[in-house]
This record gives structure tokens, C-alpha cells and sequence, in this order.
């Protein structure tokens, strides 16, 4: 009889070692690594029959576009590129709470009413849970087709029977496991084999299929880095719990566009679609605050207007405090530096505190002028034009970068009612004839510095004048 073989994987990473260890070389996290037993299938690899050959085809043919599964719901079909792909897989990944079942019973029983089998298969709630939701979200005459299972290969089985399903929904791919892996549900070789099962199905039946994952601490989905290689979609369900905003955000798409996002609003009866973000994102602003400038940025292929705040306060601590939200914190660093080097400022005696109102998280450079904008606002006392919006990247020259779809940003500004852009000089070519609004190139922190400190003197003049 062959010895059985045992390999310790980390359940974070997936990194396998030959013996056990208290911190994994691989990631650095601690106690996440278990002992697994190697499959035979996988161990008496020696014993398996030659393959057999197959044809090859050459790169000319005639190409057929793929048949789309359209949802509904048309923020989730945006981020998917237009609707599912026939037979693709898609991985959406949240936070406990944040409402990835929630949309996915909405969206299932949308489609179910279109026509077409929709199954739903939860591992984590009963059949009697989901019923509830449903009942309350309005959604029990919808013919969702339901299930609470978490043996793989029971499910495809059941998936095989009858018609071709058009839309699986397996909640969560954490708790699949398979009587052919020996190890316990949730390890690297369950998710694996039980990712790679339905993946098999979905290409063979031409079924659209979503795994539901858990994140880990840091936001990252949960289990081996491979499953999110193995999937045709990753997407992240995004949200703060003091918001009632959810973003659905893409980071892999094989059939549309990345860092699309779709934008919910959480409400009593579901997740209801926001139409324009920008609105909800700038509704309750205080334009005549000092410390606040409006970046008009771009998310995905959607214009986006959102409010930057900016808070500097004299510090009583030895090290002033740098506390941001929303925002790459070493951007602010950078920025900081950029200011006292090419801007004349003097920040290391403030505290200061930077916010993207809403809870939103800004990733592109573009944001860099708002958010200098915002600093020098508040550093000088003197509110920003309430009309105006500001882009820019700004380099460690002092120079302001020009950056990407300049006119996308400055039509989105002058539909919401803003009649000036602060930009790089570039943006008033890219944008000609597009938008209807009052160009104000800027080509450097010291101009951005000195056309707020002069604004900043004006007002206090008139306050003077005022007084006397």
C-alpha cells in the first residue's frame, strides 16, 4: 500500500512547505498554515495514460461575439461589460455585512422573471433564511430555483439535470468542499477543487456562474491567490457602515473594461441603483467652508464628482498627525513635501487630516491638484470657489501633469452646474468644444499657492474695509 503523502499550505497564501511553521515566508501572517493530505489522483501521477493529440487551430477565423446574460440591473450589468458572459465565471468578493447576498438575490430573481432557469445555492444561510430575504425585499414570486448545499460535486450534478441553467449563484465558494480532496472545508486544496468543478461545469454547459468569497482583514478575497486567475470577473462589493452607499468595483474582467464600477444605495427594500453618483457624492456640501475642492475624477469609464477635505491645525504633539481617508497615504506625504519644497509652505508644525466625503476611495493621481487645493485652503483660512473643479497630477518638480479623459470630467462638471475647472493647461484642448465652462490652467503649485494666497488677502482687505 502507497504511503500517504502530507504538505502544510497556508490557507492565506497558498504557499506550500514540508513541515509546519508558526509564520508563513511567503505572505508574513501567522498561524495560517494547516497540514493537508495530497490527493491520489494528484500523487500517483506516474500511473496516468499518455494524452491523446488534439487539433490546432490558426489565429484567422471568423470570430462570434459572446452571447451576454443582461440581469436588470444595470449598474451590475456596467461593471460586468454589459451582462454576463454564456459559460464565464465571475468571483465577487465583500465584507460580512455589506450586502453581496442581498444583490445577488436581487439580481437572480430579475433575470429569473425574464424567462430561463436561476439557481441559487447557499452554503452558509438555510433555504428559510434566503425565503426571508426574499420576502422582504419584495422578491418571493420570483421563480429562483433554491438550494442550501455544500457538496460540489452533489451540486453539479443537480445543475446537470434538466435544463441548462442561465445564471448559478454559489454562496460562498468557502464552504464547497468534494469527497475526492482530503482535507476539511475551507483549506487551499477545497477551494481549488471545488472552484475548478464548477469552472468545468460552466465552460461545458455554457451556464453563467458567480462564486461568492470572503475577504481577510486587509479587504483581499480569501483562500489561494489562484482561484482569482482561474475566474473570468473579480469584483469587490465596497461600502462603509456608516454610508448607505455600496460600490461594486472590478478589478479583472477577460469580457469588458477594469475599475469599472457600479454604484447602490442601501435602502429598506434592497439595494437601489444611484443613476448619477456625483449628485449623492457632493449632496449636503458646504461650499463656503475653507479646506474643501471638488475633484472631478474618473472611475472606470464613468466621470465622477466628489468632494475633497482637508483639515490643518496647529499640532501640540512632537510629531504632527497624518490621518487620511479615502486617500493613499503616501500620496498626502508626497504632496506635503511637494508644497514645502516648491510652494513656500510650512507644514511641519500642523496636524493635518485629509477626507474623501462620502467614504469613497480615490486611487488615480488625478486627485493630486484637489487635494493640494484643500490643503493650502484650509492652511490660509479662505474658502475655494464653490463653482470650480480641480484635476491635476502634480509631479515632485512642482509641475502639474496633465492626465486622462479630460473632457469626460469637464462635461460631468458642467452638467451638475459648475462653471470652472482648474486644470492643466492640456485639459483646455482635450476638453475644446465639449463643455461650456471657464478654463483656469495652472502649470505649478507655486501658481495654485499664490492664486489662493492672493484670494486669501483680498478677503481679508474686505473684512477690514468692513469693519472700519
Amino acid at each position: 500500500m502507497a504511503k500517504s503523502k502530507t504538505l502544510f499550505v497556508c490557507q492565506n497564501c497558498g504557499a506550500i512547505t514540508q513541515r509546519w511553521q508558526g509564520k508563513c515566508e511567503s505572505c508574513g501572517e501567522w498561524n495560517t498554515i494547516v497540514e493537508e493530505a495530497v490527493a491520489a489522483g494528484i500523487a500517483a501521477s506516474r500511473n496516468r495514460s499518455a494524452g491523446r493529440a488534439f487539433p490546432l487551430e490558426g489565429l484567422t477565423g471568423v470570430a462570434r461575439p459572446e452571447a451576454r446574460i443582461i440581469t436588470g440591473l444595470g449598474e451590475l450589468d456596467r461593471v460586468t461589460g454589459g451582462g454576463f458572459v454564456a459559460g464565464s465565471v465571475a468571483l465577487i468578493g465583500g465584507e460580512p455585512g455589506i450586502g453581496k447576498s442581498t444583490l445577488l438575490i436581487q439580481a437572480c430573481a430579475s433575470l429569473a422573471r425574464q424567462g430561463g432557469r436561476v439557481v441559487y445555492i447557499s452554503g452558509e444561510e438555510s433555504t428559510s433564511q434566503v425565503r426571508l430575504r426574499a420576502a422582504r425585499l419584495g422578491l418571493s414570486d420570483a421563480p429562483v430555483e433554491l438550494a442550501a448545499q455544500t457538496g460540489v460535486d452533489d451540486i453539479v450534478a443537480t445543475l446537470g439535470s434538466g435544463d441548462r441553467p442561465r445564471l448559478v449563484v454559489i454562496d460562498s465558494i468557502q464552504t464547497m468542499w468534494s469527497d475526492a480532496i482530503e482535507s476539511t472545508p475551507g483549506t487551499v486544496s477545497q477551494v481549488r477543487g471545488s472552484a475548478q468543478a464548477l469552472i468545468r461545469f460552466a465552460k461545458a454547459s455554457g451556464a453563467a456562474i458567480i462564486l461568492v468569497g470572503h475577504v481577510t482583514k486587509d479587504g483581499q478575497i480569501a483562500g489561494p491567490r489562484v482561484v482569482e486567475h482561474m475566474v473570468d470577473a473579480v469584483m469587490s462589493f465596497e461600502g462603509e457602515g456608516a454610508h448607505a452607499f455600496r460600490i461594486l468595483r472590478a478589478s479583472k474582467n477577460r469580457f469588458g473594461a477594469t475599475d469599472e464600477i457600479g454604484v447602490f444605495e442601501m435602502t429598506g427594500a434592497g439595494l437601489s441603483e444611484v443613476a448619477n453618483p456625483s449628485a449623492l457624492f457632493l449632496a449636503g456640501r458646504d461650499g463656503a467652508s475653507p479646506g474643501a475642492a471638488v475633484f472631478a475624477g474618473i472611475e472606470g469609464a464613468r466621470p465622477l464628482l466628489v468632494e475633497i477635505q482637508a483639515l490643518v491645525a496647529p499640532t501640540t504633539l512632537g510629531t504632527p498627525r497624518r490621518a487620511v481617508v479615502g486617500w493613499d497615504s503616501s500620496r498626502l506625504a508626497m504632496i506635503l513635501a511637494v508644497l514645502e519644497a516648491h510652494g513656500g509652505l510650512k507644514l511641519g508644525q500642523y496636524d493635518i487630516y485629509l477626507n474623501v466625503a462620502g467614504g469613497l476611495k480615490i486611487a488615480e493621481p488625478a486627485a493630486d491638484l484637489a487635494a493640494a487645493a484643500a490643503l493650502v485652503s484650509s492652511l490660509v483660512g479662505v474658502s475655494l470657489p464653490h463653482d470650480a473643479v480641480y484635476f491635476g497630477e502634480i509631479g515632485l518638480s512642482g509641475a502639474i501633469r496633465p492626465v486622462a479623459h479630460a473632457g469626460l470630467r469637464l462635461k460631468e462638471a458642467a452638467k451638475l452646474g459648475f462653471t470652472r475647472a482648474v486644470a492643466p493647461a492640456s485639459a483646455d484642448r482635450q476638453g475644446a468644444g465639449t463643455a461650456k465652462l471657464t478654463m483656469s490652467p495652472v502649470s505649478s503649485v507655486a501658481s495654485l499657492v499664490a492664486e489662493i494666497a492672493a484670494a486669501g488677502i483680498a478677503v481679508n482687505k474686505d473684512r477690514n474695509r468692513v469693519t472700519k
